[in-house]
């Protein structure tokens, strides 16, 4: 059996991950293509437990700890769900992955992202998503997206701007550095034009 293939979608808060990740389910599904939509940290039940407490905005976490919390929930939901799914030959769309972690807490919370890789290699049996589509965002636009959702602010989301700075900084790197997997995507255009750059970026994969 062929194995299937991993698309993940990675960017700063507010560039639109979650509405991407929506509307390519149901662009491929349109075309009969089967696809399975995951997220991080959560997808199974225990990696879902460990979401609910890096999150939490009350919640003490030193960096650290963090790291490894997003690790471990990460672990696990390749075990449980991403091996067996690309091992069975299913296509899997995943919301964040390894990319946010180098970028949130390697240069974020300044870990490291040479720090952050290693732990992220051993949580994940160094499993690497087949396409990485990178939507990006002036840090400002996004944190006035994430302040328009009405929603209360999480943990990360609490954070300064010279934090998301970083983290953008970080993610613009690590296009730079793999071209080939990371595809960059212009967030700040509509969501109409931001899936057809998406469907563009993977439609080798499909």
């Amino acid at each position: 059996m062929t194995r299937g293939r991993l698309i993940t979608i990675e960017g700063i808060d507010g560039a639109g991950k979650s509405t991407l990740a929506s509307a390519l389910v149901a662009a491929l599904e349109d075309r009969a293509i089967d696809v399975i939509l995951l997220r991080e940290p959560g997808g199974v039940r225990a990696a879902e437990r460990i979401r609910e407490l890096v999150q939490d905005p009350v919640a003490t976490i030193g960096a650290r700890a963090e790291a490894l919390l997003y690790a471990a929930a990460r672990a696990q939901l390749v075990e449980e769900a991403l091996e067996p799914l690309l091992a069975a030959g299913k296509l899997v769309l995943l919301d964040r992955f390894v990319d946010s972690s180098l970028a949130y807490q390697g240069a974020g919370r300044r870990l490291g992202v040479d720090a952050v890789r290693a732990i992220n290699a051993f949580s994940t049996g160094g499993l690497v998503p087949d396409r990485t589509l990178l939507l990006t965002v002036d840090p400002q636009l996004g944190r006035s997206r994430s302040h328009a959702r009405g929603a209360s602010a999480d943990r990360l989301e609490n954070q300064p701007d010279d934090f998301f700075e970083r983290v953008a900084a970080a993610y613009a790197d690590l296009a730079r550095l793999d071209p080939d997997r990371v595809t960059t995507i212009d967030a700040a255009t509509g969501p109409s034009d931001v899936l057809v750059q998406a469907l563009a970026a993977i439609a080798d994969l499909l």
